[in-house]
């Protein structure tokens, strides 16, 4: 077993330079209190105490990745319309890279918006499209990947899916080939629509429920014999190198080559799972990037991503905290 000093392993993050490139969003929380229900219908009175707007989907990747130290460029397309502009400044404000963001006339800014009361969620409201880009914006967000890829040479670049149409067939396929030429690691968090477009990426990060349903599996039991056989479904259809699989409470499978294992998930609080995946695939790319080692790749997602439910909402990794945590369950010996 190979020593891990997760001091050096974590400074060295800073080194690495990311692009994120998905369906950006932004999260509003509408935080209030309930005394009464409406005398016009049976529903709560929310009585509003005060809003937030967060980023989010795969925008929260790009600050997951920032939040742990790395130069992250964000590559997306918003509407052209003030949740876009305030998606962007935020952005900005944290040091992520947006000059590689499209504003488009014939699409809206994602914006979900959670109304909350003593720490539960009472309602989601979705503003969205989840069409294709045109095909101008799809041209438009390919030079701008090619500009970012060019100027910045990233060392990793997540593809981060929400079915909100960013990611259509054609940029999922340009932009795998292109990195695979350049030598950039690809990192992919799929949906089901294009699940199996992902073909010879790096790592393959779903969630067992969407494998499940990709491939048309039944059956509630996690083994190590079963996983093993995703994994080769997974392998025959995408000729990826790492499949590395969310299994909710009962922690992460990986599998590269023969090296395979379930990880179980550590005791947390859970209080929200709401960007759980995002801060893992965040976290378990920038790991692969410095050590190329799927076992402690997932053993820290593992880790960061339950650190991240103990928060309401969507949040960002704590990377003090992630470190102390890795020293504490993993010890210094942990490849």
């Amino acid at each position: 077993m190979e020593t891990v000093q997760f001091d050096q392993l974590f400074s060295g993050i800073s080194q690495l330079t990311i692009a994120v490139i998905g369906d950006v969003m932004l999260d509003t929380y509408w935080w209030g209190h309930v005394e009464r229900i409406s005398p016009e219908a049976p529903v709560p009175v929310v009585a509003v105490d005060r809003k937030e707007q967060r980023i989010g989907g795969a925008a929260n990747v790009a600050l997951n990745a920032r939040a742990l130290g790395a130069k992250v460029a964000m590559i997306s397309v918003t509407g052209n319309d003030a949740d876009g502009i305030l998606l962007k400044d935020l952005l900005t404000e944290q040091g992520i890279d947006t000059g590689y963001m499209v504003q488009s006339d014939e699409r809206i800014t994602t914006n979900k918006i959670r109304i909350i009361s003593r720490n539960q969620q009472m309602m989601r409201l979705d503003a969205e499209m989840t069409a294709d880009l045109a095909v101008t914006d799809e041209v438009r967000l390919m030079a701008a990947f090619d500009n970012c890829v060019n100027s910045i040479k990233p060392d990793v670049l997540i593809l981060e899916d929400y079915n909100k149409g960013v990611l259509s067939e054609a940029i999922i396929t340009q932009t795998i080939e292109r990195c695979r030429a350049a030598g950039i690691i690809t990192a992919v968090d799929p949906k089901r629509k294009n699940f199996f477009t992902y073909r010879q990426a790096d790592i393959f990060k779903p969630n067992l429920k969407e494998v499940r349903e990709a491939l048309n599996i039944l059956g509630e039991e996690v083994s190590l014999a079963g996983m093993e056989q995703i994994h080769a479904q997974l392998e025959k259809h995408l000729h990826h190198k790492v499949s590395f699989i969310t299994l909710s409470e009962k922690g992460v499978f990986y599998q590269h080559d023969t090296a395979r294992a379930i990880i179980p998930s550590h005791r947390r609080d859970v209080a929200d799972v709401s960007g759980a995946g995002d801060t893992v695939i965040a976290v378990a790319s920038l790991v692969y990037a410095l050590t190329h080692d799927a076992a402690l790749m997932a053993a820290v997602a593992n880790i960061a991503g339950g650190l991240v439910c103990e928060e309401v909402g969507t949040a960002a990794i704590n990377k003090t905290r992630l470190v102390s945590e890795c020293k504490r369950l993993l010890g210094n010996a942990s490849s």
